[in-house]
């Protein structure tokens, strides 16, 4: 049996950058140390910062109990409401949102200011998208699928700027950017989704097209290892997604001679690792 696992799998810069800020903090940092949300969304990473004291605070409700110690902004960004609580609260704060994510709030900032609409292609329930609509002084729609693509409508006098979650697909991107730039409005498109998820994107599915099987390793709540998954099943029909080697199971890969491996954005290089030495010593 051939193992191939994509050299894009893992940690990208964003991730890995906030990651690093977090156990600096633990091990640094002004105590107690709390997180606005979990730092990515992965258990095992989670589970070994709480283990280091670190506290994960799910809700701006939670965030308005503390009273002293250090909050870290994760990769996926917040709107300036949580900076102005985080200030209020008399708390030192360590901005650890991606740059990337960081220069959508500049440009929805800035366009908002111009007077557009801002259209955000993504998931409207995604802390990232949450965080982008935050900084927009204009009405945001967010738009995931085809159908609310097609229906979306305004006045004809409207103006728009369309951006999109980091993490988002791609292709799904275009599609809905073509459906919306069909209806004549006048629209300023910015495709913000990151370089490092259209590379990870493009080899999943390439490494899937030629696979028997293929892995995708990722945290259960990760945006950007769902939209993974769902492109390698489109590939590939013997796709799992796994959080780690225990979830595999590895009788299903008996008869395969070629399986590839990916990952989301979350996962550690050790899990990845772990996965690839299990399936090769099957």
């Amino acid at each position: 049996m051939k193992v191939c696992t994509a050299k894009s799998a893992g940690f990208c810069f964003g991730v890995e950058r906030a990651v690093n800020k977090v156990y600096e903090q633990a091990e640094n940092g002004k105590k107690p140390i709390y997180t606005y949300g979990p730092i990515i969304h992965n258990e095992e990473v989670v589970k070994d910062l709480e283990a280091r004291g670190v506290t994960v605070l799910e809700s701006e409700e939670d965030l308005g109990k503390v009273r002293e110690g250090t909050v870290i902004i994760r990769s996926h960004g917040v709107g300036k409401d949580i900076y102005r609580l985080i200030e209020k609260q008399g708390l030192c704060c360590v901005d650890a949102t991606c740059p990337y994510v960081r220069k959508i709030h500049r440009i929805v900032e800035e366009e908002s200011g111009r007077g557009r609409h801002i259209i955000i292609i993504g998931n409207a329930r995604h802390p990232e998208v949450e965080g982008i609509m935050g900084y927009s002084s204009m009405p945001v729609t967010v738009i995931e699928s085809t159908r609310e693509a097609e229906s979306f409508a305004a006045a004809e006098d409207c103006k728009f700027c369309i951006v999109s979650q980091t993490t988002f697909n791609y292709n799904k991107f275009q599609e809905l950017v073509e459906i919306i730039l069909k209806k004549g409005y006048d629209i300023v498109v910015l495709n913000t989704i990151c370089n490092a998820t259209e590379e990870r994107q493009t080899e999943a599915r390439e490494i899937a097209a030629r696979s028997d099987a293929m892995i995708v390793i990722g945290g259960r709540h990760s945006s950007n290892t769902q939209k993974l998954f769902e492109i390698c099943k489109k590939e590939c029909n013997n796709t799992y997604y796994i959080q780690t080697l225990v979830d595999l199971d590895i009788s299903q890969l008996q008869s395969t001679d070629y399986v590839g491996i990916t990952a989301g954005a979350s996962t550690p290089k050790k899990i990845i690792e772990e996965v690839h030495k299990g399936i090769c010593q099957k």
